[in-house]
């Protein structure tokens, strides 16, 4: 007799052991049509897992989260069958789930084409409508490697064969193809319903740059139509804004090959970086922050006593001199000490607050690379707070509150918190990593936020509060954190002078509201589809005569803007005024100015917004004011 214990708490018994699958029949034929796999204790498993002892056991239909990736991998296996259908000469290797999708690599003769991905897509659904059953059986590693051997799959083969010689492995079988797998797996293909291949792209076997150039194609799947649509509606809105376009037409940056990964600033842009830094400033400014510079280039001894040349080497920038090492600066943080170490310091001066604008330099790979989300060179706007243990909870507080209102302001209100923990590659001891988190863990339980905890994903030298925001498209995007640093002090020497005249180590805590700054106006672009707010916007008045008649009251209208502090653009080009519009409305300047003769005369302007919405004629300092609350 076994005894399964249900999610809500009742049981039921059977003779002997029972499929998953037979359980799911057993409480209603509507649970099992929907079932897609099952939880036995807490192990996730295929319907067809047998049970053999009291368990508690819960189904997973199409409902539940877990559904979806279960639904992707099981794509990722069909778009492999279809490959191997349509082309049989082609090799599988290895097929992954990731966000929202899949992938699979092949080795074939040529590239595939657009084409080609039509008639794959086409194939899936062929193989998906036959709801052909998905068994699982097993093999031991010889015996797998021998089979994959044995019907020409050499990728399959060497990836078993690298697996340890006394594993028994899992493989799925779905009409004529079989695939090594972990599972679990939808039980027939009839499941696979609402799915799309996305692109073609190169991808190294085994990520190895000195192995052969394979070809991983993309697919999405959901388990709903609706959620399939709105995802490549949203993909298609994501191209419209994507910031690299952007960039190009509002001609506000450029990259270009002789500097992989920095970024050339044009005027507009700048002005837009500008307008950030300078808001940033004086918010830093009324915290209590104190603005320094720390060199760029600094000695690789500083480098080795931080811990960064061991822990970080790979991705640092380095030159020699007079035969001595040095480094370009991935970060900020040692070059803070040491102005914190420069002059005797007091518990009085603490908590001192240190912030910087500061370039760092990184050694992405270059195919890592893309337009300002992921570069070499960048600007965090960074600081560093030197503080006692126990004004930790306060200075996470204030950091806090200041980077929740300082993501409303740029319009994110959506905000999410993380806390990344200890790495397996790390400084310090295990003792002081405990202390460190359970630091943070106080300080945004004061704070009153929920938080997600991410083990290992926290910095080599302390564990970190992260802010995650979310654009008008739903996209998340970490840009802020908080750490916890016990490590950098000790190792760098800090001290200062407690009230019984004794020194101790201060407390680290590294942050950062925005990150880097091209990331974040990467993030800006994309969320605003480069329709900034008026107070972001790298012109925000654009004003246009209709005739030459009326160029130097314009000319005069531009000047008294400039002087209220607007950015202001003149166009007396002998265009139609029609033209004009349509022109500063594509280059997304938020308030357009038209002067004829009746204006001019009565020393007004018509105002019109960048949507096409009619705002009617003005005084020039009624637009100001305008403007300004706009």
């Amino acid at each position: 007799m076994i005894t399964i214990t249900l999610p809500d708490g009742s049981c039921r018994a059977f003779d002997g052991p029972i499929t998953v699958f037979e359980l799911a029949s057993s409480i209603g034929a509507g649970l099992a049509k929907a079932a897609v796999a099952g939880y036995v204790n807490s192990a996730l498993v295929d319907l067809s897992h047998k049970i053999f002892e009291d368990s508690k056991v819960s189904i997973i239909t199409e409902r539940d989260p877990e559904a979806i990736q279960i639904i992707r991998h099981s794509a990722a296996h069909l778009l492999a069958y279809a490959v191997k259908e349509l082309y049989p000469e082609a090799q599988v290797t290895i097929g992954p789930v990731i966000e929202n999708g899949f992938y699979y690599d092949f080795s074939y003769k040529r590239p595939f084409t657009p084409e080609d991905l039509e008639l794959i897509e086409s194939k899936m659904h062929q193989l998906a409508k036959l709801n052909m059953e998905v068994n699982r059986f097993e093999l031991s590693r010889d015996d797998a490697v021998e089979y994959f051997n044995r019907i020409g799959e050499k990728y399959k083969a060497e990836i078993v064969q690298s697996i340890p010689a006394d594993q028994v492995l899992s493989l799925y079988k779905e009409g004529d193809f079989t695939d090594l797998c972990r599972g679990p797996h939808v039980p027939s293909t009839g499941k696979i319903k609402h799915f799309k291949l996305m692109k073609v792209a190169g991808a190294y076997w085994r990520g190895d740059s000195r192995n052969e150039m394979l070809q991983r194609i993309y697919g999405t799947a959901w388990t709903k139509k609706e959620d399939l649509d709105h995802y490549l509606h949203m993909l298609e809105e994501a191209e419209k804004r994507d910031h690299r376009k952007l960039g190009k037409q509002l001609d506000l940056f450029h990259l270009q090959d002789e500097a992989p990964g920095m970024v050339f600033w044009h005027p507009k842009g700048w002005s837009l970086w500008q307008t950030i830094e300078q808001y940033m400033r004086g918010r830093l400014s009324k915290s209590g922050y104190k603005e320094i510079k720390t060199p760029l280039v600094m000695d690789r001894s500083l480098w080795e006593k931080s811990g960064h040349w061991e822990n970080y080497r790979e991705n640092m920038f380095t030159t020699e001199s007079e035969r001595r090492d040095y480094a370009v600066k991935p970060m900020n943080c040692p070059g803070h000490v040491q102005v914190f170490n420069n002059g005797l310091r007091s518990y009085r001066d603490l908590p001192m607050r240190l912030a910087e604008f500061g370039a760092c330099h990184r050694n992405e790979p270059s195919g890592a690379l893309h337009g300002l989300m992921r570069v070499r060179g960048f600007v965090q706007d960074d600081a560093h707070i030197f503080c006692t243990e126990s004004q930790i909870v306060e200075e996470a507080k204030a950091f806090n509150l200041l980077a929740m209102d300082i993501y409303d302001v740029f319009g994110f209100k959506d905000v999410s918190v993380k806390l990344s923990l200890r790495p397996e590659k790390r400084a310090g001891t295990d003792e002081v990593w405990q202390k460190a988190e359970d630091g943070l863990r106080n300080a945004l339980s004061a704070c009153g936020v929920s938080w997600e905890e991410l083990p290992g994903e926290g910095a080599f030298y302390g564990p970190k509060i992260e802010y995650h925001i979310k654009d008008a498209l739903g996209r998340s995007w970490q840009c802020g954190t908080l750490q916890l640093d016990f490590v950098l002090p000790e190792r760098l020497g800090a001290e200062y002078v407690a009230e019984d005249n004794g020194r101790r180590r201060p407390v680290m805590l590294h942050r950062a509201i925005l990150g880097s700054l091209e990331r974040f106006i990467g993030i800006l672009i994309e969320n605003h589809g480069g329709a900034f707010p008026v107070w972001l916007a790298p012109v925000q008045v654009a004003v246009m005569c209709i005739s030459e008649g009326q160029a130097e009251y314009a000319l005069e209208v531009a000047s008294t803007l400039e002087a209220a502090g607007l950015r202001v653009e003149v166009d007396l080009r002998a265009e139609k005024i029609s033209y004009k519009i349509r022109e500063h409305t594509m280059q997304k300047v938020p308030l357009l100015v038209v002067v004829g003769e009746k204006e001019k005369s009565e020393k007004l302007v018509a105002v019109r917004a960048r949507d096409g919405k009619d705002l009617g004629q003005m005084s020039v300092s009624a637009l100001i004011g305008f403007a300004g609350i706009s």
